[in-house]
């Protein structure tokens, strides 16, 4: 299953009790909203593109191959700094993994919740 966002798409892999796996794709100079997750943590590895994560205000850059934990709770968001798709592996680990289980912080396009 495929979900279409204004920062570009994601794809469900797998979906268990404990875990689920999406491949995420950001559009160029795109970024996701800057959100926590009460629930679950977060586990990304890119690989395509390139990727400038921000967790807890500090900035990560991260090549093809490279990789970062999220924890729970942590105020954290990606961006794609290139010409060209970013692609990356989201491991979610937790108890739930609904998409309401999203507090934004900031987002680029209206999606902060009042």
């Amino acid at each position: 299953m495929t979900e279409r966002r204004p920062w570009g798409s994601y794809t469900i892999l797998e979906e268990r009790e404990r875990y689920k796996v999406k491949r995420i794709e950001v559009l160029p100079g795109r970024r996701l909203s800057y959100q926590r997750h009460e629930k679950r943590s977060e586990h990304w590895v890119v690989v395509e593109g390139e990727a400038v994560v921000t967790l807890d205000g500090k900035e990560v850059r991260l090549s093809p191959g490279g990789s970062i934990d999220i924890p729970r709770m942590a105020a954290h968001r990606i961006l794609n700094p290139g010409k060209g798709p970013l692609v990356f592996i989201e491991v979610q680990r937790g108890d739930y993994f609904g998409e309401d289980d999203i507090l934004r912080l900031e987002d680029d396009f209206g999606r902060i919740a009042r």
